[in-house]
């Protein structure tokens, strides 16, 4: 294991000095914010380049303790905010709506800026997709629009978490469109501290890891975003499906996959991730229980910790 310099947590709320951002333009010209780090580690040439992918409504600067984990350990990483949210640009009139009505456009971004980034080194190529991060990686790896060597999927978003069952919410969502604006926000965002205190429980167990996010929308408000579209709910619920149906393709995917899965996941479900997880033949599939909420790369450091020697050891057997 690489010596580290200074701990990881030393960037949540910073950038570190030898990271840049930059613009990356999909093919219909659409502006993405890019982050990379690479590394200068003498193991960088032995070890690879990580792409890594938040999920709904993150940033880049969510992950810069994860990637600068990474970063330690010799490996190259690299981010970008998806169409719609951080400092991409919005999909939706409103900018505080994360609003998408096709993943497809998504994929086709993942695949083009693969391609891309795929040119720009040598070395293993790792992809980590952290909740809807994780379902566009899994979607591409079905659809074949991408060919990493590896791939590891964090509490990843199959299926939407929901009170009256995944055939309900998809009729709710269904009718909610029809009836009015397709675009408008599913919820009302509440900037209270009871709603906020909900939503970090959702999240993580971690307060003050939960807060990084408050830290970095104070710097860069343009970068918040609220709740999502009925539009998005309603692809998200037929996108998932699309995938648990996809038993052939999932069954074809060739490479090793590392899922780790929150079974007290409150935003997605977590027995969706687990019925996926069946059918692929080279997956190490990893839980974790009610010391665990969403956001597994975020938790508490017990929780953080085991998470992370899990990706290490993985990492470290396959690439």
């Amino acid at each position: 294991m690489a010596e580290m310099a200074s701990s990881p947590a030393d960037f949540r709320r910073s950038y570190p000095d030898d990271a840049r951002c930059s613009d990356w333009f999909a093919p219909d010209g659409w502006r993405h914010r890019r982050f990379d780090w690479p590394a200068d580690h003498p193991r960088a040439g032995l070890r690879g380049r990580i792409l890594v992918q938040g999920g709904r409504a993150d940033i880049v600067e969510k992950y810069l303790e994860t990637m600068a984990h990474f970063h330690a350990q010799g490996w190259s990483v690299t981010s970008f905010d998806w169409r719609g949210q951080g400092g991409s640009g919005r999909l939706s009139p409103d900018r505080h709506v994360g609003h998408a009505d096709d993943f497809g456009i998504f994929i086709d971004d993942l695949a083009a800026f693969w391609r891309d980034w795929r040119e720009e080194g040598k070395g293993p190529a790792v992809i980590l997709g952290h909740s809807m991060g994780g379902h566009l990686v899994l979607r591409s790896l079905i659809e074949r629009t991408i060919d990493p060597d590896v791939a590891i999927l964090v509490a990843p978003m199959i299926g939407i978490a929901s009170p009256v069952g995944a055939t309900w919410a998809k009729r709710l969502a269904r009718l909610m469109t029809m009836i009015g604006d397709p675009m408008r926000a599913a919820w009302k965002a509440r900037p209270d501290r009871k709603s906020a205190g909900h939503r970090q429980k959702l999240l993580t167990h971690d307060v003050d890891r939960f807060e990084d996010e408050a830290f970095w929308y104070a710097r860069q408000p343009d970068l918040l975003l609220g709740p999502p579209s009925w539009a998005w709910i309603l692809e998200a619920i037929r996108s998932g499906q699309r995938i648990e149906s996809a038993d052939s393709a999932l069954r074809a995917i060739g490479i090793p996959l590392l899922m780790l899965v929150a079974d007290a996941d409150g935003l997605v479900d977590p027995r969706a991730a687990v019925r996926v997880a069946a059918k692929l033949p080279h997956v190490k599939l990893v839980r974790f229980g009610d010391e665990a909420a969403h956001e597994l790369l975020r938790e508490a450091d017990a929780v953080r910790s085991r998470v992370y020697a899990t990706i290490d050891d993985f990492l470290d057997e396959v690439a």
